[in-house]
């Protein structure tokens, strides 16, 4: 049974079979188009099973790369990529360059792995493979087989019940606040400005609910969520600075937040269209 998927960065190429225990194809055939012309090309795939390996790179005179990367920037044998059971890792042979795996479902999630790096496990089910080259980034996709979850909530034992550490309603008003601020690095994670106060307000009004919206009433929400909901503690040296730390504050909700998938892309939908963007 297949378990990683790896999509070529180019239609694959004649001698593209390097990894000694992977299979490649262009996937399954396509009923002929009538009279429209050709169909487009489909992406060529490389599948593997558990315990496959596929090396990526240049490839060598005699030994073509599994999955082959055209660029002079890249090595020959630049790293490889084995299937587990469901998931898979990623081998970086480069001694001096570092690899970027990015979790194509999540907001920036993504992981490096250091010139050297053997093994290092990737826990994303969709995710792009960034390597430096002389040009733009080369990339190619990998996908892991579809993870594995609990069937509802395990068997309750007796004792004290389990209390959520993070207890958000997403009707309530400081959950559009705290996901107006975290909607920047929602839609890019390159974005470094947290949302002002003001900000908030010009993103919230046109909600019925919020055309009342102050400044004051989101540094409210924002205490709210700092002190109580998310209970995030202040540095000594924070508390014992005279003035305003809401900028601080900002900056550690949205950070929380996001760690902890407290606010996710498709909460996005409870905010109001963006427009001229």
């Amino acid at each position: 049974m297949d378990t990683v998927i790896v999509q070529l960065p180019e239609p694959r190429p004649e001698a593209a079979s390097g990894g000694r225990s992977a299979r490649s194809c262009a996937g399954p055939p396509r009923p002929a188009a009538a009279a429209r012309g050709p169909a487009p090309a489909r992406p060529a795939l490389l599948h593997l099973g558990p315990g496959e390996s596929a090396e990526f790179g240049r490839g060598e005179p005699g030994r073509p790369a599994a999955i082959p990367l055209a660029d002079q920037g890249i090595s020959r044998r630049a790293g490889e990529v084995t299937a587990a059971e469901d998931y898979w890792r990623l081998s970086n042979f480069s001694p001096s360059a570092t690899y970027v795996v990015e979790n194509l479902e999540g907001a920036g999630e993504h992981v490096k792995v250091a010139p050297g790096r053997l093994g290092a496990p990737v826990p994303f089910e969709f995710s792009r493979v960034l390597l430096p080259a002389l040009g733009e980034p080369v990339e190619f996709k990998v996908f892991a087989p579809q993870h594995a979850y609990l069937d509802g909530e395990s068997a309750a034992h007796s004792g004290e019940l389990t209390v959520s550490p993070f207890a958000l309603d997403p009707t309530s008003k400081y959950f559009l606040v705290l996901l107006a601020l975290c909607e920047p690095r929602l839609r890019s994670p390159s974005a470094a400005v947290v949302p002002g106060a003001t900000d908030v307000v010009e993103r919230l009004r046109a909600l019925p609910s919020c055309r009342g919206l102050t400044r004051s009433a989101v540094n409210y929400h924002i205490d709210y969520l700092v002190a109580t909901k998310l209970r995030l503690r202040e540095a000594p040296e924070e508390a014992a600075a005279p003035g305003p730390r809401s900028g601080g504050k900002r900056e550690e909700l949205v950070a929380l937040a996001l760690k902890f998938d407290l606010v996710r892309e498709e909460h996005l939908a409870l905010l109001p269209p963006r427009h001229g963007r």
